[in-house]
């Protein structure tokens, strides 16, 4: 974990809190709502409670829900969610049009059409070979995929048991990120691409799959 963001290394299950719950104290919630504003990246609900020297997340957990009961009272545009195994401060869904006005030319330049589709059926595959890749898309993808990566959106996840050990790929931290997502299973189920499964984690990963920021 670096400055309290969730990093490819570290991967809680879904719903499963890691950290010492501790007893319920007070908790300053502008506090909370500064360290969250302050930062790009979901942090932790430990990072929270090291960073305000809190006995466990319990009470983290607790200020989280105040605060978001108060945003849905004042009818703010923003709730606190869980994002990639941590917290992040996100618009509601509903202005999600308008947001797309102002940031598409930024998206448009950061992720063509072939990156998006490579993206997709990389996140809905995974982890994934890039020759069933092209199988799939009917191009080559080297240099997407390549792309991708720079772009720490996509990773090396580990090499198939095939002979020659191909290459397995998976999406990052960072795609969850972006996308909004808190793990995998919240993917928008598709006709092209079935509701994702838990897949046995593939054999010997290597290091250089590790998404470095």
């Amino acid at each position: 974990m670096i400055d309290g963001q969730v990093t490819d290394a570290e991967q809680p299950t879904p719903g499963e809190e890691t950290e010492v719950d501790g007893p319920v104290v007070a908790v300053d919630l502008p506090t909370v709502e500064a360290l969250l504003l302050s930062t790009h990246h979901p942090l932790t609900a430990g990072r929270l409670a090291e960073l305000m020297e809190l006995p466990g997340t319990k009470s983290v957990r607790s200020a989280i829900k105040s605060l978001n009961e108060q945003y849905e009272q004042s009818d703010r545009s923003f709730r606190i969610e869980q994002v990639a195994g941590g917290y992040q401060i996100l618009t509601l869904p509903k202005f999600g049009e308008i947001l797309k006005k102002l940031h598409q030319k930024e998206i448009d330049s950061r992720l063509t059409k072939s990156a998006l589709e490579t993206l997709a059926i990389i996140a809905y595959k995974q982890p994934i070979l890039r020759a069933d890749l092209e199988a799939i898309r009917g191009v080559a993808c080297g240099e997407t995929i390549r792309s991708l990566m720079e772009k720490h959106l996509v990773k090396i996840a580990g090499r198939a048991e095939v002979p020659g050990r191909p290459i397995l790929y998976g999406t990052t931290k960072r795609f969850l990120e972006l996308f909004g997502l808190n793990n995998l299973k919240d993917l928008p189920a598709s006709e092209n691409f079935p509701p994702v499964k838990k897949e046995p984690a593939p054999s010997n990963p290597t290091q250089s799959g590790v998404e470095r920021r």
